[in-house]
């Protein structure tokens, strides 16, 4: 990747194949191209970050709710992680959330996904809740998703 900012786009049929390449690398359980199309068809907020080279590098999809937004995936490529790729996608949705009024953004993680959850932490999210059984697990049993949340700051910065 140069050293040229990324472009912000908003997903697109058109990108899902790259999507689908990064997605199956990045999870052992990874969305399916429907879940994507389902999202980008139902109008979530979705973003991709493309290289001036046209490669994708990460992208996010979240959903409005009322007087919140929920995200629901963002992902970085394998190549380009630990670059701050997936701290823009996220300071971009709560500048989005603080746009459109809404003081909550929620998410559900893995415990197991300690990298994740130190960016969220990072952040200011904090752990409200656990659903049990969430997420399937390599062992064909189930993993708990930790169910945090952010008061989204009322002034950019704060």
């Amino acid at each position: 990747m140069s050293g040229d900012a990324p472009t912000l786009l908003p997903m697109a049929v058109q990108l899902l194949d790259a999507v689908m390449g990064i997605e199956v690398r990045a999870y052992s359980f990874p969305w399916s191209r429907a879940n994507f199309v389902d999202s980008i068809a139902a109008g979530h907020l979705t973003h991709c970050l493309v290289a001036p080279d046209g490669e994708l590098l990460a992208y996010q999809v979240a959903m409005a709710g009322f007087e919140e937004w929920h995200l629901l995936n963002v992902t970085v490529s394998p190549a380009h992680q630990g670059r701050g790729l997936a701290t823009q996608l996220l300071r971009r949705l709560i500048a989005h959330a603080r746009c459109t009024g809404a003081p909550w953004l929620w998410l559900e993680v893995r415990p197991s996904n300690v990298r994740a959850r130190r960016l969220y932490a990072h952040l200011g999210f904090e752990q409200v809740g656990v659903r049990k059984g969430y997420y399937p697990d390599a062992h064909g049993q189930r993993e708990d998703a930790l169910v945090l949340r952010l008061a989204v700051p009322l002034e950019e910065g704060a």
